[in-house]
């Protein structure tokens, strides 16, 4: 598949900017900082609204914790809103990983090798399901933007057991932080195929600037409400 006839990366990335001065970034980190941490007090009543769904819809934990590979390969702990049953097994989201970067697509039961997500069986809730439709799950992450972990825009933050299955030049994408938002995600999100995905995020990696940083945000607010590509 070729990502440009989604139309977002190509013109994103045009007239991208080499990475910017270590100022410029310092006072970006603060801008990540206080926007963040002035997002998760404004949203503190629909975290409570969303909190009451999870715990009527099925027992379990409202927030979802996962090791995931931040900078370096470095492992951190990545907050979600809890999608699935307490008991989901991580399993077949495993095999189904290792389907997408190989291509077994008969396998996985597609007639594509698109990134999907694994939300077409009983371990996705019903609270689950629309969560993930708007990324309401993601906003969590809030918080490990305050702590360092992750960034507003970067690659997506990858599973320890994708590694398994990467190619040597895919650990390029480990070169920045990984973000809440970043540009696979405004260029079709599941539309794409996983290797799509990581091309995007080398790709960012690379030209990662300010400029950038700010398209990409600017994107994301009509990704998510139009809704293309979300589970």
């Amino acid at each position: 598949m070729n990502v440009e006839a989604h139309g977002y990366s190509h013109e994103l990335l045009i007239g991208a900017s080499a990475p910017s001065r270590r100022w410029a970034w310092i006072l970006w980190r603060v801008f990540e900082v206080l926007s963040c941490a002035l997002l998760l007090i404004l949203l503190i009543p629909l975290f409570l609204v969303v909190a009451l769904a999870i715990k009527l819809d099925s027992p379990g934990p409202v927030v979802f914790r996962q090791s995931r590979l931040g900078i370096g390969r470095r492992r951190f702990t990545m907050n979600k809103f809890r999608t699935m049953r307490r008991d989901a097994d991580s399993a077949p989201h495993q095999a189904y990983i290792a389907q997408l970067i190989t291509g077994d697509e008969a396998s996985a039961e597609r007639d594509d090798d698109t990134l999907y997500k694994l939300d077409a069986d009983d371990r996705v809730t019903a609270v689950g399901h629309f969560l993930r439709r708007w990324s309401i799950d993601e906003l969590p992450q809030l918080w490990n933007v305050v702590r360092g972990h992750m960034s507003l825009v970067g690659p997506r933050p990858a599973i320890p057991y994708e590694l398994e299955y990467y190619e040597r030049t895919w650990h390029e994408r480990f070169s920045v932080k990984p973000g809440l938002t970043g540009l696979w995600q405004v260029s079709g999100r599941s539309c794409l195929t996983f290797k799509d995905m990581v091309r995007l995020d080398i790709e960012y990696a690379r030209r990662r600037s300010l400029r950038l940083n700010v398209r990409i945000l600017a994107r994301t607010a009509g990704v998510v409400l139009n809704g293309k590509g979300a589970a």
